[in-house]
This record gives structure tokens, sequence and C-alpha cells, in this order.
């Protein structure tokens, strides 16, 4: 399970990498906005927003891309022999499927649409492999509810629900036509990551009732220290 999970790590790094650069180019400009709010974003409130940054831009290439793309961008960029893919010499082009073998996946449509139908297998099966799949897809949108919670005031239960729901119907969408599965389940899966990350942050707000203050923007010369 360890090198599974650093196995889609590794894949989420490319990208990531290039959020943070890109983050912190923009940095200049969103200080003077905020200076023109009267508003200041601490250390603590920095470091938050990058995480979730860079955590987008991670799931994007572990999710917008065909699979074990950026496996063999990050092997073919730093030539390591010892990754042992079984993808090399394959070139980029090739992981993208053709028309006909994209047109040929509307027959099973009517499958992909079938709700808790691969939970349900899943748990009835009790594999390893699929278990944690079914786990890996909730747990990987709990930073789409948490950090939105964390980062922005006023934000409501129903905003993370909606933000996982949309986020994970374009994600399936795409990889429909891009040789990954697509499955209704998995939207469902993901809404409810992304509902139960906010509510672990509302449960570390009772349990603090001071953990959001210093992650969101105070006015200047008021905001929290500690």
């Amino acid at each position: 399970m360890i090198l599974d999970i650093l196995g889609y790590v590794r894949q989420m790094v490319p990208l990531g990498l290039v959020a943070l650069v890109v983050l912190l180019f923009l940095r200049p400009m969103r200080r003077s906005r905020l200076k023109r709010l009267g508003l200041v974003s601490s250390v603590w409130r920095e470091t938050a927003l990058a995480l979730f940054v860079v955590f987008c831009a991670g799931l994007a290439a572990l999710t917008l891309f065909p699979a074990n793309f950026w496996g063999y961008v990050f092997d073919w960029i730093f030539r390591r022999s010892y990754w042992n893919l079984a993808w090399r010499g394959k070139t980029l082009a090739g992981f993208y499927p053709s028309w006909e073998e994209t047109v040929s996946q509307f027959a099973y449509l009517s499958n992909m649409l079938t709700p808790f139908e691969e939970i349900t297998r899943a748990l009835n099966r009790r594999s390893y492999w699929l278990l944690f799949m079914l786990l890996g897809n909730i747990i990987m949108f709990v930073p789409i509810g948490f950090f939105p919670a964390l980062l922005w005031r006023k934000w409501r239960w129903w905003k993370s629900l909606l933000a996982g729901f949309c986020s994970s119907v374009s994600i399936e969408f795409i990889q429909f036509f891009i040789g990954r599965s697509t499955d209704v389940d998995d939207v469902i899966l993901n809404t409810a990551g992304a509902l139960a990350g906010f509510w672990v942050f509302r449960l570390l707000c009772v349990i603090f009732p001071s953990f959001a203050k210093i992650f969101q923007c105070q006015p200047r010369g008021g905001y929290y220290r500690g």
C-alpha cells in the first residue's frame, strides 16, 4: 500500500512544483492587492494556500492525464533505469487512445452511469486493490472540502459539496476521452470526500476555537500572531 501511495505522489510532484513556482511568482501582486484592501495574510495562511495550490495541481496531474503519464515524464527527465517502467520507449502521444478506442467506450456508458455498482463490488469482494481505490477516491477529495473552508470566510458545507461534485464530474468527463476509467461511483465517493473535508474543518474549529482565524486574512495591524 505504501508503494502504491508513493507512486501516486510521484506522479503529482511535477505539476505541483510548477504550481508552487507560479504561486511564488504571483505573490508580490497578491500582497499589493491585499495592501490596497487593508488586509494581511499570515505565514500560516500563505503556507496553507501553497499546500492547497500544490495539491490541486497534483490532483490535476493525477487525474487529467493518461495513467502513469507523469511517471513516464519523470523517468524521461531523469533517465532513471531502476524504475523498471513497463511503458519504456513509449512516446508521450502513445498514452492517448485513438478516436476509435474512445468511441468504443460508449458501448459501456450504461455501466459507467449505474450508481453504487463499483462500490458494492468493492465491498463484497473485499479485494485489497478495490478497497484501496474506494478509500482513495474519498480521501483524495478531503482537501477540496477542507482547505477552502480553512482559507475563506463564510464557507458553508454545501459549497464544499458543490466543489467536490463539480470537480469530480469535470475529471470523470475528461477521463472518458483520455483512456481512463469513468464511473459515477467515483463522483459519489469524491463528493463524499469533499463533504467530509468540510466537517473535519468544523470539528477542528470546535476543538480549537481560534484554529480558523490564523489561516484567514485579517485587517492590517490587528491579525492574529499566535
